[in-house]
């Protein structure tokens, strides 16, 4: 039985520092758009009735279905990846990719860094897995497009990168949405206790970190030393333990040191890069 975890509950948490930019989610509706709230777009993901499914998603090594969520007379489009879909794997849990998409959206909320979709865990049409909101974007951008003049909120992405030991983070898995917003998808392999940071994101290393993410991650790492708070029940509810304290400890690391790190003599960048 897989726990039911809400992303509105780490959304609504939310301090006052959050803009109203972030706040606020312009999606797509059967060839409209609309501006949602963060929480009512996880009301539809997390409690919508997936009537629809419109096929595979392209270039995914796990089965991932686009699917349609309807909930009160709204309906959006979503990315759902059913655990059932998932592909065994030798060094990641099987069964546990969707719960860690759920807690990269969970940490990238508390962060009020807002570069994860909208996530919950669900059960769908093919049982439980994760559900995101679908980002419309140009799929013939990603980040190796964007490298020239990268956006500023990049530097946000490779801290994140650090902090969840995302062993995927390929040039595709960055989005540009059709108002301008960056953001990052494909969050499956994270979170893992050994180190297997692999990303197309070396542009940065050895760099200092910017104030503003060294205060975002303080305040982070205050979070995760109070075992009451929100984010770290919902963690205890998808990642194990061991994990838990692995992602503290690179949190704490990440600011003791106060540079983005640089690439070591292993095996660090994904393949395919993008």
């Amino acid at each position: 039985m897989v726990t039911s975890v809400p992303g509105a509950m780490a959304a609504s948490a939310s301090t006052e520092r959050e803009s109203e930019a972030l706040s606020q989610l312009q999606v797509g509706q059967r060839g409209s758009s609309l501006v949602l709230s963060m929480h009512q777009v996880l009301e539809i993901l997390q409690y919508g009735d997936m009537r629809e499914v419109h096929g595979l998603m392209p270039w995914s090594s796990n089965y991932t279905f686009l699917v349609s969520v309807d909930h009160d007379g709204r309906e959006l489009l979503a990315v759902y990846k059913p655990i059932q879909g998932e592909r065994p794997l030798w060094d990641f849990p099987h069964g546990s990719l969707a719960q860690r998409e759920v807690a990269a959206f969970l940490v990238s909320t508390t962060l009020e860094w807002h570069l994860v979709p909208p996530t919950v865990l669900r059960e769908g049409i093919y049982g439980p897995g994760a559900v995101q909101l679908f980002i419309d974007h140009d799929f013939e951008e990603h980040y190796f497009t964007m490298r020239e003049r990268p956006p500023a909120v990049i530097a946000r992405v490779v801290a994140f990168d650090v902090i969840t030991n995302n062993a995927d983070r390929k040039a595709g898995h960055i989005l540009r949405d059709r108002a301008g917003r960056i953001w990052v998808v494909d969050h499956g392999l994270t979170f893992h206790v050994q180190p297997k940071l692999r990303t197309v994101l070396w542009d940065f290393a050895g760099q200092p970190l910017p104030s503003d993410i060294l205060e975002d991650l303080r305040r982070l790492l205050e979070v995760l030393h109070d075992p009451n708070h929100t984010l770290v029940n919902q963690l205890a509810n998808l990642i194990r333990p061991s994990e838990i304290a692995a992602f503290r400890r690179r949190v704490t690391q990440l600011v003791q040191t106060g540079h983005f790190p640089s690439p070591g003599s292993g095996y660090c960048v994904p393949f395919p890069p993008v």
